[in-house]
């Protein structure tokens, strides 16, 4: 008869250690999410994650990364303009104390997983400039903190998720260059801290909503090379602080049809 007596105490140890990393994430959690994403890039052309990315440097000092000052949790990923083809793996939801995240012009594909909306931290999105596909998910109401959302020149279809309006934090929304669909969602009027609105370059359609007119804030306004109709609503006066607004290229009738990107 084997002698069990030893391998039983190993595998309680090895459970409670796969428990509390589970329960109490920290920097290997976050370098396990990286590593997870260098696996899913299938081209790296400057050979940056290939080189830079390894376990036997502290992942803090990775090309794209900073930590807090304590190396204990990773507060920024930034990959732009690396050229990177590949996919977002669900691991990269597990970077909980992210605030900024940063992939724009790059080509990774395919959905975004849920998982992402783990990242509650996060102040700032720019997946722009990339071959994104599939619906933006109505699970990004869960970036409570969320000051800037940029998902523009991709290839995101069908409708803009009214969710997005209960991002009470928001000051710069980028939808422009996708294949957008169906109306501008009334609840955008709820970011009443929005400066910047760009949706231009779309196909949305329908009347502009007046709720809209309600982002007080708003500098600038961009909603040409669309399908909207009807008349431009009065309460368009109501944005005293907007410096650029550009409708044309829509089925808009009023006197501000004739701005021009």
């Amino acid at each position: 008869m084997e002698n069990t007596g030893f391998l039983l105490p190993l595998v309680v140890l090895l459970n409670f250690v796969a428990a509390f990393s589970a329960e109490s994430p920290n920097i290997t959690t976050d370098q396990l999410a990286l590593v997870a994403l260098k696996a899913h890039v299938t081209h790296d052309p400057q050979n940056i994650l290939a080189t830079n990315w390894s376990t036997t440097t502290s992942v803090c000092n990775w090309i794209g990364v900073t930590c807090r000052s304590d190396h204990q949790r990773i507060v920024t990923l930034n990959l732009s303009d690396m050229g990177l083809v590949g996919t977002i793996p669900p691991h990269l939801g597990n970077l909980s104390f992210l605030t900024q995240l940063n992939i724009r012009n790059n080509n990774f594909q395919g959905s975004l997983p849920m998982q992402l909306a783990n990242l509650s931290s996060l102040q700032y999105i720019n997946f722009g400039n990339n071959n994104f596909v599939g619906e933006i998910p109505s699970w990004f109401d869960s970036f409570t903190q969320l000051q800037r959302l940029s998902l523009y020149s991709n290839n995101f279809s069908g409708i803009i998720p009214s969710s997005l309006g209960s991002l009470s934090k928001l000051k710069e929304l980028f939808l422009y260059d996708n294949d957008l669909k169906g109306q501008i969602p009334v609840t955008i009027g709820n970011l009443s801290k929005l400066k910047l609105l760009d949706l231009r370059q779309n196909q949305l359609s329908g009347k502009i909503p007046t709720s809209l007119f309600k982002c007080q804030e708003l500098e600038d306004l961009i909603l040409s090379n669309n399908a909207l109709e009807g008349s431009v609503p009065q309460e368009i006066g109501n944005l005293t602080k907007v410096n650029n607004l550009f409708f044309s290229s829509n089925n808009l009738t009023g006197d501000f049809i004739f701005f021009n990107p």
